[in-house]
């Protein structure tokens, strides 16, 4: 039976996909360049591994007229963040989106910001409801 690809990135593929947001279309050495510049940072062929399998799960594209090739993310951050947080609700809680909030709201202190945040999404969701 041939292994299922996971739909989500993994820990180690998000990494990637953060480097390709923040740069924009980029090639493996210059990804790999700015994942090295931790401490400890991952090989140029984990890297290309990890761009591979993004490319193949279809976080990836890669423009192969060119070299090096180039890899640009086909998802958003926020399409992935969203993706994932609704299949973290999903699976962990039972779809009670309440109980995600909850949870998430007292794991760490939020600032006056955040909460301003929060409190002004929350207003427009009621007036939003009928």
């Amino acid at each position: 039976m041939a292994k299922r690809v996971p739909l989500q990135p993994t820990k180690a593929e998000l990494e990637v996909l953060k480097v390709l947001w923040d740069l924009g279309p980029s090639s493996v050495r210059e990804v790999f360049r700015t994942l090295s510049q931790e401490q400890k940072g991952p090989s140029y062929t984990t890297v290309l591994t990890f761009m591979q399998i993004l490319h193949r799960k279809g976080f990836l594209e890669r423009d192969d007229t060119v070299r090096p090739q180039v890899y640009r993310a086909v998802r958003s951050r926020h399409r992935v963040q969203r993706n994932m947080i609704g299949d973290l609700i999903s699976r962990l809680f039972d779809g009670a989106l309440g109980s995600f909030v909850l949870q998430a709201l007292s794991t760490r202190k939020t600032t006056p910001e955040e909460r301003r945040e929060i409190r002004a999404l929350l207003d427009e969701l009621d007036r939003d409801t009928p």
